[in-house]
């Protein structure tokens, strides 16, 4: 009987908070692949790489979202890439030592990202503000 009350909490929370809450996830997980591009921008051979919103949402089909990670030993990250791989990012003006960050590039993706990132937390935060009022009695 308790499985029964907690998977329809679960439920009940997914269908509250929609997709925010694995978005918010992939958005953590893409600013530090951004981050990485940026603190590598003067390595030779260096690949810039990054994570495809799309591609997740269509590997996840219907169930949570586990992100690839840039490396096995981070934590919360699934290394085998089961929603969406990391993806190799296409210079615009290739660079004579191989490295394929463009720091302008990298930096426009990680302030949009960060903009989404807050967009989430902003809809997560309304949306928990909203079953806490409803929990309270509208008090």
């Amino acid at each position: 009987m308790p499985d029964l009350v907690g998977n329809a909490l679960n439920r009940t929370l997914d269908s509250a908070f929609g997709i925010h809450a694995d978005a918010l996830k992939f958005r953590a997980a893409r600013s530090e692949v951004l981050a990485a591009n940026l603190a590598n921008a003067d390595t030779p051979n260096f690949q810039a790489r990054d994570l495809d919103f799309r591609q997740v949402l269509e590997g996840s089909q219907g169930r949570h979202l586990a992100l690839a990670g840039s490396h096995q030993s981070h934590m919360g990250t699934d290394s085998a890439g089961a929603a969406g791989d990391l993806l190799y990012r296409q210079p615009y003006q290739p660079s004579l030592d191989g490295n394929t960050v463009e720091t302008e590039v990298e930096q426009a993706n990680f302030a949009e990202n960060s903009l989404q990132y807050q967009a989430s937390v902003m809809f997560l935060s309304g949306r928990i503000s909203g079953i806490k009022f409803a929990i309270q009695g509208g008090t």
